[in-house]
């Protein structure tokens, strides 16, 4: 049984033509869900009883529960959400005046292990399903009927790219005219630098923004906080990033996080001004946010600013995001289900 919310708009329409449906009753169907947040099908009082059964019958349409809920003094809003396996990830929801951000989450936890964030001390558990990737967009729109979520950022639990096919399907859906209808260029995906796959994104034909967590353009220095790195270095990793922006319409954005200390010296300005420099670029520098047991530390905003000045040779656009939600946990590299790693490590040891 396929969930309602894996399908495009055209592979709705297919099921139930072959079932002898009418085409207006299909776009019925899917306006109650994209336009009015109804995935309960006994609730859609314009279509026949008959017709709502047999969407039960064909359709799965259980949706994550929401298992804890944190608002930031920032009005950052945290959702932990609990899957249908028992499984917990992590959404979060920006406001900021007329543009509401949805941080996405991709897997449950991580396999790329980047040394900064909380996250990656989870492992990877699994990846989501597409259902499960546009059920947070879903769930938070349903809470916020009067915000509407104007951008998608994946950047939440997870590396997208290593759950590429879900994650590309999910863009598909919130994208379509009948489905959210959301911009591409509203909408970014971010990751560590997995070649292949953005290569592969770069051919797809996929209209969305990339943001490549960066952190260091010097490779001993990236090796030490992005194992990922000795895989695909520097040098690969900016061809491949050339060769993306040559075939999409959007620039690149480098998100970099500044930990005292280790990347904000004068060796890091050259090798990151050597590195971006001739790309058709944005750079996001971020403030390292505290992840306990982690032992980096962050900077103040006096190196902060030291960093940007040394930094103003560069011709890319240069901006500093400021963390939303750490207070709650839920700022850049802060998520990370806590009663999920107690809940494995009691299986685990339970089996031992």
């Amino acid at each position: 049984m396929k969930h309602i919310l894996s399908l495009i708009s055209e592979e709705v329409e297919k099921i139930l033509l072959q079932l002898g449906e009418k085409k207006y009753r299909i776009n019925q169907i899917l306006s109650w869900i994209y336009d009015k947040y109804c995935i309960n099908f006994e609730e859609m009082t314009n279509i026949s009883k008959s017709l709502r059964e047999k969407l039960m019958d064909i359709f799965d349409f259980t949706m994550p529960q929401i298992d804890a809920y944190q608002k930031s003094k920032d009005q950052t809003e945290k959702y932990s959400l609990r899957l249908s396996d028992d499984r917990l990830i992590e959404m979060v929801f920006i406001p900021n005046d007329k543009k509401n951000t949805l941080c996405i989450s991709s897997q449950v936890g991580c396999a790329r292990n980047c040394q900064f964030c909380a996250t990656a001390t989870m492992g990877f558990i699994r990846n989501l399903e597409v259902e499960e990737i546009v059920a947070q967009l879903f769930i938070a729109q349903k809470l916020h009927p009067e915000n509407k979520i104007t951008n998608i950022v994946f950047m939440g639990m997870g590396e997208p790219l290593d759950n590429y096919d879900n994650v590309i399907k999910a863009i598909q859906i919130i994208q379509s005219d009948k489905g959210f209808s959301l911009s591409p260029r509203r909408m970014t995906i971010s990751t560590c630098g997995v070649i292949p796959q953005i290569n592969k994104l770069a051919d797809s034909g996929i209209k969305i923004k990339l943001a490549v967590s960066l952190n260091a353009a010097i490779d001993t220095k990236r090796d030490i906080i992005m194992p990922i790195n000795k895989k695909y270095p520097l040098s690969d990793l900016k061809k491949s990033l050339i060769a993306f922006r040559a075939k999409t319409n959007y620039r690149i954005s480098f998100e970099y996080i500044m930990i005292k200390n280790f990347n904000m010296g004068d060796e890091d300005v050259k090798a990151l001004i050597k590195f971006a420099g001739d790309i058709s670029c944005k750079i996001n520098l971020i403030k390292w946010n505290n992840v306990p047991n982690l032992s980096w530390e962050s900077p103040s905003n006096e190196d902060i600013e030291h960093f940007i000045t040394k930094l103003s040779k560069i011709s890319a656009a240069i901006t500093v995001r400021q963390s939303r939600g750490d207070d709650i946990s839920a700022a850049c590299g802060q998520l990370i289900s806590q009663r999920l790693l107690e809940q494995e490590n009691s299986k685990t040891e339970n089996n031992l």
